[in-house]
């Protein structure tokens, strides 16, 4: 392989390549070159920083190559002259529009059997990832009954969102159609408790034995200004016995402040991180021999920008599966996002992105499982499922979007929540 280190240290000739694309762009073509030749790769590098080639390991070949590379690209885009770009050519080559799709796909919905059909008068939605257990497929979800009525009734024990009075409970399958209910898997706790308002939206994760779901928790009373917590409950089987934590093991950062004694949640007089309102979607993964919870914060005093919410992601780390969870640096580690959906690929992490902010509808890979690129937009025709749960046994390493293949999410009807089944497919014109 050529490495930089044979690089002659030389004086800078700015015509050694012409530069006649922006400077970022630059970045994306070397992107693009990496995956051709390591030499090529270094030579385009050297020659968009102005360092002449005039030594003995380059030659006039090596510079004709990555100008030819340079006009494929180009071409491959439909641009029609290379001197002349538009801000939207310029773009899509600063953003590497040139890629293939692989990391592209379209959803489809279809209804599930069973007890996990639509039913009036009952909300389940936010589906985990449904994990299999020998046989038998299990997948765990928020349940309520009743109507939400909002904040305004002046009653609070009155049902304010659909996931609030809500549990969290537990279903089973033999082929990922037809669901059997279970029952309840982790209900609301004692009155006083951290938990004894709402359980809900939850994830689970099967590691060494045992089974973890960690989930959204609210303490009475439901207010606008409530900050919602992560909890996580343990058991030796999938259907339980569930048992809690005694704490939770994610809050809020603790830097906003409220302005004045409204319960409004706008209000502020500092708006704090991106997660100092709420620490919501819990996602529990196994990576890098430590434990990742992923979330979605939401911030105090929560503004509308050119994506609509101000809603990110973080991450929080820890060495043993019940914690302490100490949240990444890098956080917020999105810059979009709404229900938490990744999985494990080429020694990474993926994430589908849905919903909100500026980077809504893309699919998104982080070779560290923090530091997230943008691989492909599935937003309009697409159809991204709502909370998507992936299947964890799927073979993920078959190509990017392997766990994609089936799972389970929700959709409304009638005004209720209720679960059904999405599959991705390709579909391309003729």
């Amino acid at each position: 392989m050529f490495k930089r280190t044979d690089v002659c240290k030389s004086q800078v000739d700015s015509s050694a390549v012409n530069h006649q694309l922006p400077g970022l762009t630059y970045l994306y073509i070397a992107r693009h070159l990496m995956f051709l030749d390591q030499k090529l790769l270094w030579i385009f590098l050297i020659a968009s920083t102005g360092i002449h080639l005039n030594c003995r390991n380059f030659d006039q070949q090596d510079v004709a190559e990555v100008e030819h590379h340079k006009i494929e690209i180009i071409k491959k885009l439909g641009i029609s002259n290379k001197d002349s770009l538009s801000t939207a050519s310029t773009r899509a080559l600063e953003m590497g529009y040139v890629a293939g799709p692989d990391w592209w796909t379209s959803f489809r919905m279809k209804d599930l059997k069973g007890d996990l059909t639509f039913e009036a008068g009952v909300t389940r939605r936010d589906p985990s990832a449904v994990i299999k257990v020998e046989e038998t497929y299990y997948v765990y979800y928020t349940k309520s009954i009743g109507e939400s009525h909002g904040f305004r009734t002046g009653d609070p024990n009155k049902k304010v969102f659909p996931w609030d009075l809500s549990e969290v409970w537990c279903a089973s399958s033999n082929d990922g159609w037809n669901w059997k209910e279970i029952g309840l898997a982790v209900g609301r706790g004692e009155a006083g408790s951290y938990d004894d308002r709402a359980v809900f939206t939850p994830e689970v994760l099967y590691h060494q034995d045992k089974y973890y779901l960690v989930y959204q928790v609210v303490k009475a009373p439901y207010v606008n200004r409530v900050k919602n917590k992560v909890g996580m409950a343990i058991a030796d089987k999938p259907t339980g016995p569930w048992k809690k934590l005694d704490a939770p093991i994610l809050e809020p950062a603790e830097n906003g402040v409220w302005l004045g004694e409204e319960d409004n949640r706008f209000k502020v007089s500092a708006k704090g991180d991106f997660d100092s309102h709420k620490v919501h979607d819990p996602c529990l993964m196994y990576y890098k021999n430590k434990f990742y919870l992923y979330y979605k914060g939401e911030r105090m005093g929560e503004e509308h920008t050119l994506g609509g919410r101000e809603i990110k992601w973080g991450v929080a780390i820890s060495d043993r599966v019940e914690g302490p969870y100490r949240k990444s640096p890098f956080n917020p580690i999105t810059n979009s996002g709404h229900e938490v959906c990744v999985w494990p690929y080429e020694g990474g992490i993926a994430a589908m992105l849905t919903s909100d902010g500026p980077e809504n509808n893309t699919i998104q890979w982080a070779p560290d499982g923090i530091n997230f690129e943008i691989k492909s937009h599935i937003g309009g025709r697409t159809k991204p499922p709502h909370a998507a749960g992936l299947v964890r046994s799927l073979d993920h390493k078959r190509s990017p979007l392997a766990a994609l293949e089936w799972g389970l999410c929700f959709d409304r009807k009638e005004g209720w929540d209720y679960l059904k089944r999405f599959e991705s497919y390709v579909s391309f014109a003729p």
